[in-house]
């Protein structure tokens, strides 16, 4: 009965809501914002946007957007685009309240530990007639990029403004300069892989889908030195070049991405559903992939240069296609029988239990075994802000300049009420709810 009592409340707890935002199905209720929208899909920047619990998103219309974007590549697009995307809740109100007039707010850009200096903020400022303007950090930039109306808030967690022109400034769009893939594996510590793939022809392979989506999980050099993973060196030319592909995905896919993935994945060695697929695995910020013979960690990021995307993973990714039967690197021991690996070595045998001990069924081999992760690196932090503008700036709005005549309706507001306490509720539910039982015992 206790553990009864138990489980209601624990299904309870978890019917409790929590914050969850999807940018792209809420700007597809706008077409005025449909290029905008594209792009974030193409870059993946909605997969950052939707994992962050409080984001404001500077939308640009139709004809400003297309401008924008106008000769320029995926990956400065990228940029401009999380540029756009501030890590704090602004609404009407908060935009036309600010502090002395004027604020600095970091960005999606800022995190990505690229931006130069703290060219990954951008400034707020109000202007004179109850305007409001965003330039880059940068000194001596325009407030060309004006506030001109609300398209939806979902407080405290999801802002949209629609703003006149975009936020840039010089170099943040440049196209950056071509991968050399092997150098930069080498760089980052994969030089065995780097090798494999040279010496194998998957090289070639690999670059000639880097143009059109890519995705590549390269294993650090201590991956092929742990205890009882196999030789690749020893496989047959073909099943090498299978589990090199099976290494790589025919798609783009960050690591913010990979978050929101459900399901199976297919890999550059799939030939249909189900075979050489992976399955990602998420805890909090951490990602793994599961092979169906062991899983292996998302360690770092390499590369993020739209469509191509490099990533380092903790373990040799080994389908269950070729080793099924063969033991994880964690299990330290002897290979089991393998059709690339041979017969493996018998393991030591055990006392005879007496002749008249009745014989214990042995319990089913399991599948795979799990590997714990390692300890996950921490992300750039975000540099410290300049100083803001002087009040005594002439375009430093008056005192009493007017609030927006935008404001959340009192059905959003209760929603927001009801996120906010979503998380703490939760752990209170659940621990109330536990003593009760410990009670009942």
């Amino acid at each position: 009965m206790a553990l009864y009592h138990l489980l209601i409340c624990l299904s309870l707890a978890l019917l409790i809501p929590t914050n969850s935002h999807n940018i792209t199905a809420i700007l597809d209720n706008f077409p005025e914002y449909s290029t905008y929208n594209s792009y974030l899909s193409q870059t993946k920047v909605c997969d950052e946007i939707n994992s962050h619990e409080t984001v404001t998103c500077l939308v640009l219309p139709n004809s400003a957007m297309s401008s924008l974007v106008s000769k320029q590549s995926l990956a400065g697009i990228k940029n401009a685009l999380r540029l756009l995307s501030l890590l704090d809740y602004f609404d009407p109100q908060k935009l036309h309240d600010l502090t002395r007039g004027t604020t600095l707010t970091t960005t999606l850009y800022q995190t990505t530990g690229n931006a130069p200096g703290n060219l990954g903020f951008v400034n707020i400022t109000n202007l004179r007639g109850g305007r409001v303007g965003f330039a880059s950090a940068k000194p001596g930039s325009a407030f060309d990029a004006t506030y001109t109306k609300s398209v939806k808030q979902i407080p405290y967690n999801l802002s949209v403004l629609e703003i006149l022109a975009p936020i840039t400034f010089p170099g943040l769009m440049d196209a950056p300069a071509p991968s050399n893939l092997t150098a930069l594996l080498e760089k980052a510590g994969c030089k065995i892989f780097a090798s494999l793939i040279s010496s194998s022809g998957v090289l070639k392979m690999y670059e000639s889908a880097m143009d059109k989506g890519f995705t590549l999980f390269a294993p650090n050099d201590d991956a092929f030195k742990a205890d009882g993973v196999p030789d690749l060196t020893t496989m047959s030319s073909a099943d090498l070049v299978t589990v090199l592909q099976y290494h790589a995905l025919p798609s783009y896919k960050p690591k913010a991405s990979l978050k929101t993935t459900k399901g199976a994945i297919a890999t550059m060695a799939s030939g249909g559903p189900g075979n050489y697929d992976l399955s990602v695995i998420t805890h909090g910020d951490d990602v793994s992939l599961d092979t169906g013979v062991d899983t292996s960690r998302v360690a770092s990021t390499v590369l993020d240069d739209t469509p191509t995307c490099v990533l380092t993973v903790d373990n040799i990714l080994l389908p269950s296609e070729l080793f099924g039967g063969a033991p994880t690197p964690s299990a330290r021991g002897p290979l089991a029988p393998s059709p690339l690996l041979g017969p493996a070595t018998a393991p030591a045998p055990e006392e005879a239990a007496p002749s008249d001990a009745p014989a214990a069924e042995a319990p089913a081999p399991s599948p795979k075994s799990s590997k714990s992760g390692k300890k996950k690196k921490a992300s750039p932090h975000a540099h410290s802000p300049p100083a803001p503008p002087d009040d005594s700036s002439p375009e430093a709005a008056p005192s009493d300049a007017p609030a927006a005549d935008e404001s959340a309706t009192p059905e959003d507001k209760g929603a927001a009420a009801m996120r906010s306490i979503a998380g703490p509720a939760s752990l209170l539910f659940g621990s109330v709810c536990m003593i009760v039982t410990l009670g009942l015992v």
